[in-house]
């Protein structure tokens, strides 16, 4: 207290001050607090010990039992002031600056020490194991997701006081026999998820003297040397209510015996294994299973129709990537408890039972990329209870218009569908916009056409609209503009037509995908309107104009691609402001999060996501770098950055400012007008990893500071008017070979085979002459091929190969010195 008092709380037994501002000081505060058991200081600004400051007295609360520091500034010397909580049965310190070694000889621990957040990209807590035995009286210990690793000593077995033990996501050698675990009487959740299952030199046969209740394997069993079967321990275990053995490559059969003997069993996690064979099922009621999970196996057949009777209080199904065939069991529909059923990536095939549809209690239904087919029409209208609706990868063909759409009651509750990649042609339906609950919505890969209907302009809660790769064509409604759409993608169309104030204002948009396209005009300057725009790809259309500065007030811009248009005038120089942010929170945010799962009745939480997909709609971005064209998803695409100009008309110099993209991955510039030398602050691109500069005007000599990029791996500067020595081959330059320079007569080095002196540079008659001799060039092809047809096929299929990487050439008249030299 500010007057130097104590609280006099003398009863008081839990106490939560997490998310403030305290510092170390608030300590001496609480030495009053004589009952207090469990003491919560999360997320503040805490550091280094818990020694007060005035005085230099220690933490004592003798009766503390629960200590929570998570979320703070703790490193190692924490420990230290530990000693006198005789009590503590659980610490938990999360999210700190821990690293180095703690002997645990040293300090009475049992804790949580998992996810500390330091400088490097893994973890660098190491515990010498020496004092772990010493903790009889552990109840709970969590040290995952850390760089923990060696052998578990089989002192271990003296924990006898262990109920929960997470050890997950480290590099532990764990014996297959469990022998550390086996006298662990007491012990009912574990999980050593993602590290490594080893032989030991002697065989260990002892029944263990636990009953789990929670068992999670996933990602042990990588080794080809041992046992592909199920862990033998687990045939002695009877009381098991969640399992997760999923992604370790066990084979056989389907291990049903485990749903027989533990008859309490909640969760059975089994996917990403290779068991094979039709699934078999004991014809015996089981009662409490909730989830099943086989998904990601080699399973064949028809799904049982027994799972039905032998499961009745299923909730979730999951069956997809395995070689199921025929149709969809009629029986599923009867299942009053089933919310959740993945069948998709199998064989399946026949059409949808309307009765799955409209008498189940379906919240989230996928069928996709099987062979199902028929109308999928009144499969949508019937959906009053279905939610999500994932239909894509299928057969499904027809129009949506012919319809009578008057005698279905049209579902509001659809908030999620997908029927992309399917053979449905004609018009976009127009009942679509009364789907007023929509937040979803995909339908690429089909073969629609015509205009986008302005009944979408009614879709007031869609965030995500998918309609790709179709025949669309028209403009794109000026009164498209949901308040809050995030995601558009209207590539591979024949849209055409000005943005005019189509997604104006729009300041929830983070991709917009319009590539591919016959749009015309320039890009409006109302641009900067679309305040948390992320990506911006506009590539293979018609726009023209300049690029506008107002791209630069955008500060979440990460991905451009104004590339193959006929944009002109110079690079904008406040481009070099971008930000270029390395993670954008909104792309990772899309897509399906559906309720929480339960969880068991321990105090760690044991992959209980591990089943459960956080999307079904994920965002991908396609972007053209390092020479190639790369699909970008998940944790990639919110770290990718990249700019791409190329294949137009732009002049000028490149700005010196572009240099301060620091963040940039890559950059290309290829194919246009470009004048003037490559600026020097290039060589600030420390994470660049694709630079393209060819097919421009560029002069000069290449600066040598470039050799400092040492992410670069496809740089190229060819067909300009450069000279001097190329950059010093090492380093990354080491690995450039001559078409990274080809077409600047000027350059040397010795991987163009041409030795430097003072005899090679660039003259003014040279260069002269070079244009005399390109006009020759130019005037001959032109009367040969005028007056000889065959010449002249040949000339034109000549520059349609030449095209193909750029729609555009650099230069206005297509009889070009560039094309002709680079295709012959």
């Amino acid at each position: 207290m500010k007057d130097g008092t104590q609280l006099r709380l003398t009863n008081l037994e839990e106490l939560v001050l997490s998310t403030n501002l305290f510092r170390n000081n608030t300590i001496s505060s609480l030495e009053g607090l004589s009952s207090l058991k469990s003491l919560t200081l999360s997320d503040n600004d805490l550091q280094g010990s818990l020694d007060t400051k005035d005085g230099g007295r220690k933490l004592e609360l003798t009766h503390l039992e629960e200590l929570n520091l998570d979320f703070n500034h703790f490193n190692t010397s924490v420990f230290a002031s530990l000693n006198k909580l005789s009590n503590l049965k659980s610490l938990s310190i999360r999210f700190n600056e821990l690293k180095g070694s703690i002997d645990m000889k040293d300090y009475l621990l049992f804790c949580f020490i998992k996810q500390n957040l330091i400088e490097t990209s893994s973890m660098n807590l190491f515990i010498k194991f020496s004092g772990w035995c010493d903790l009889r009286n552990l109840e709970v210990l969590d040290v995952s997701e850390n760089a923990l690793e060696g052998m578990l000593p089989h002192c271990f077995s003296n924990l006898t006081s262990l109920r929960e033990l997470d050890i997950s996501r480290n590099h532990f050698q764990i014996p297959l026999s469990f022998a550390p675990f086996a006298n662990l009487s007491n012990l009912k959740a574990l999980s050593i998820n993602e590290n490594k299952m080893v032989l030991e030199p002697s065989f260990y046969t002892s029944i263990p003297k636990f009953q789990l209740e929670v068992i999670s394997l996933l990602k042990c069993i990588t080794s080809q040397q041992l046992s592909r079967k199920v862990p033998t321990f687990l045939y002695y275990q009877y009381d098991l209510r969640y399992v997760d053995l999923s992604h370790n490559n066990l084979s056989g059969t389907v291990p049903t015996w485990l749903l027989e003997n533990n008859t309490k069993l909640e969760d059975l996690i089994l996917k990403g294994n290779s068991f094979t064979g039709p699934l078999s099922l004991s014809s015996a009621l089981i009662s409490n299973v909730s989830s099943i999970d086989l998904s990601e196996n080699k399973l064949q057949g028809q799904i049982p129709t027994g799972i039905c009777s032998t499961f009745p209080h299923l909730r979730r199904l999951f069956l997809s990537k395995n070689a199921f065939e025929g149709i969809i069991p009629l029986c599923l529909s009867g299942m009053k408890d089933l919310s959740f059923l993945d069948l998709s990536n199998n064989q399946l095939y026949g059409k949808v039972p309307e009765e799955l549809i409209t008498k189940g209690s379906l919240t989230i239904l996928r069928l996709s990329n099987n062979n199902l087919s028929g109308n999928v029409v009144p499969v949508i209208l019937s959906a009053n209870r279905v939610p999500y609706l994932y239909l894509d990868g299928n057969n499904f063909s027809g129009e949506m218009t012919n319809v009578d759409v008057s005698t279905f009651e049209f579902p509001n509750s659809l908030s999620e569908i997908d029927l992309s990649n399917n053979e449905l042609h004609g018009k976009l339906p127009r009942w679509i916009g009364n789907a007023s609950f929509l937040q979803r919505l995909a339908m690429s890969n089909n073969g629609f056409e015509g205009s986008i209907p302005m009944e979408f302009c009614k879709l007031n809660r869609l965030e995500f609209l998918d309609l790709s790769q179709n025949n669309l064509s028209g403009s794109i409604p000026s009164c498209f503009n949901p308040p809050y759409i995030e995601h558009v993608h209207l590539h591979g169309n024949r849209l055409r037509g000005p943005l005019s104030l189509a997604f104006y204002n729009s300041s929830s948009i983070v991709t917009l995908d319009l590539r591919g396209n016959n749009l015309t005009g320039s890009i409006p300057k109302w641009i900067y309107t679309l305040s948390s725009l992320s990506v911006l790809l506009l590539k293979d259309n018609h726009f023209h104009g300049k690029v506008p500065v107002e791209l630069c007030k955008l500060h979440s811009l990460s991905i451009i691609d104004l590339s193959q248009n006929m944009f002109s005038g110079p690079i904008p120089s406040c481009l070099g402001n971008l930000s270029l942010p390395m993670q954008r929170k909104k792309i990772l945010e899309i897509g399906f999060y559906g309720p929480s799962i339960e969880e068991h009745e321990t105090t760690l939480n044991f992959g209980m996501d591990s089943y459960y997909p956080d999307s079904y709609l994920e965002e991908v971005i396609e972007f053209t770098t390092k020479s190639g064209l790369f699909l970008y998803e998940g944790n990639i695409l919110s770290y990718m950055t990249g700019i791409d100009l190329s294949c137009n008309n732009l002049t000028g110099h490149i700005p010196s400012e572009l240099g301060n993209l620091s963040e940039i991955y890559s950059l290309n510039l290829s194919h246009n007008k470009l004048t003037g030398v490559i600026p020097s602050s290039f060589a600030k691109l420390h994470q660049i990893e694709s630079l393209d500069l060819s097919y421009n005007n560029l002069s000069g000599e290449i600066p040598n500071q470039l050799v400092e990029l040492n992410s670069l791996e496809v740089f190229s500067v060819a067909y300009n008017n450069l000279s001097g020595s190329i950059p010093e081959p090492k380093a990354q330059f080491g690995t450039f070979i001559e078409n990274s320079y080809e077409g600047n007569p000027f350059l040397c080095g010795p991987i163009l085979h041409k030795s430097c002196s003072k005899t090679d540079s660039p003259s003014t008659i040279s260069t002269v002459s070079e244009d005399k001799g390109e006009d020759v060039v130019s005037l001959t092809i032109f009367v040969v091929l005028y007056i000889n047809p065959y010449w002249r096929r040949a000339w034109f299929s000549l520059v349609g190969k030449c095209i193909t990487t750029c729609r555009y050439s650099n230069v206005g008249n297509f009889l070009t010195y560039h094309i002709f030299k680079r295709c012959v």
